[in-house]
């Protein structure tokens, strides 16, 4: 029959594994890979063996010889690479390229499907068919595979695998300190409620075109709702730049609908415009993405913005218009910034 990927739930008993091996060996199979997985219930023995018998008959078999919930799948040669080397290549990819984890999760667990999600992780298997991984509180990764099952092995797999792409948990907060070109250098804070007036006055300080580019009108006011979902941790990440006792800069990054995508936006006073100001707000946003478990950051201009598409061009974004044709709109791994 060829190569077959076989699991079965075994009670802890002595001899157990060598019965189903011998099962197999009565069948013709030669055992080429055995993997010892624990579960809820009991041992999951996994093996990948290359047998002539039939899928139903290795599970009649493997059944007979006290094995439980037996499961047979077809395999390939491409299988038989030795786990732990094969884990290792993963994580070393993953360490280049982080912002493809789904995609990584999926090659090491064999699933079918791996996306982002948003919401609470769960962590248990209530549906052994699909695993959620958490990455960050309000990111995750959900995995799905029809054929076999994930073991609560696999989980702390897929939980340890994740790790490896996330940073040191106090990067997104906290007060940092910028120089700006001509040696200036600015404070830069999370946004809070208690920079309500100093946000105020940065937009009384801004010209309508400044506005207009941040927020697509000339805004000469900020709305108390808009600042406050600006502060709201659970929608989003807001920084703001203080020098000399005003704030001359915000930057915002937007959780969207999009799983895995974050939105980040800037305004930024006149005189401080074309001193890097921007540059340096976006990277930290970029990373603050990162450790959110976002995999891209996105962003959305007027066309006639050239500061800001000159922006995102040095960042390594990828431009394009939108169906507004006065719109663009750039698009950024977060991983082509942070790993650089």
């Amino acid at each position: 029959m060829g190569f077959l990927r076989i699991r079965t739930t075994v009670d802890e008993r002595p001899g157990r594994l060598a019965s189903l091996a011998a099962a197999l060996a009565a069948r013709g199979g030669n055992i080429l890979g055995l993997s010892v997985q624990t579960d809820a219930d009991g041992t999951v023995d996994e093996f990948v063996a290359d047998i002539p018998a039939g899928p139903e008959t290795v599970r009649e078999a493997l059944e007979a010889a006290g094995g439980r919930r037996v499961q047979v799948v077809q395999a390939t040669a491409h299988e038989l690479t030795d786990e732990p080397t094969r884990a290792l290549l993963l994580a070393s990819r993953l360490r280049m390229m982080p912002w493809r984890l789904p995609e990584l999760l999926a090659e090491l667990l064999r699933a079918d499907d791996a996306r982002w999600i948003y919401g609470e992780a769960v962590s248990d298997l209530p549906d052994p068919t699909q695993l959620v991984v958490p990455v960050a509180p309000r990111r995750a990764v959900r995995l799905r595979r029809a054929e076999l099952p994930f073991t609560l092995t696999e989980a702390a797999r897929a939980a340890s695998f994740a790790r490896l792409a996330q940073p040191p948990a106090d990067q997104v907060s906290g007060e940092r300190t910028v120089k700006l070109a001509g040696g200036v250098e600015v404070c830069v804070r999370p946004l809070t409620t208690i920079y309500r007036e100093a946000v105020r006055d940065l937009h009384d300080r801004c010209s309508p075109e400044a506005r207009r580019f941040r927020y697509f009108t000339s805004m000469p006011a900020l709305p108390p709702r808009m600042f406050d979902r600006l502060c709201d941790r659970s929608r989003g990440y807001s920084l703001v730049a203080g020098h000399d006792g005003q704030v001359v800069a915000m930057a915002n990054l937007m959780f969207t609908p999009d799983p895995g995508i974050a939105e980040m936006a800037f305004l930024v006073e006149d005189r401080w415009q074309g001193r890097g100001l921007g540059s340096a707000l976006a990277r930290m946003l970029v990373r603050a993405a990162r450790d959110l478990g976002y995999a891209e950051v996105k962003a959305t201009m007027l066309s006639d913005n050239a500061r800001m598409r000159r922006l995102l061009m040095s960042l390594g974004a990828t431009l394009g218009y939108t169906e507004d044709p006065g719109v663009v709109e750039g698009r950024l791994p977060v991983g082509s910034l942070t790993s650089a």
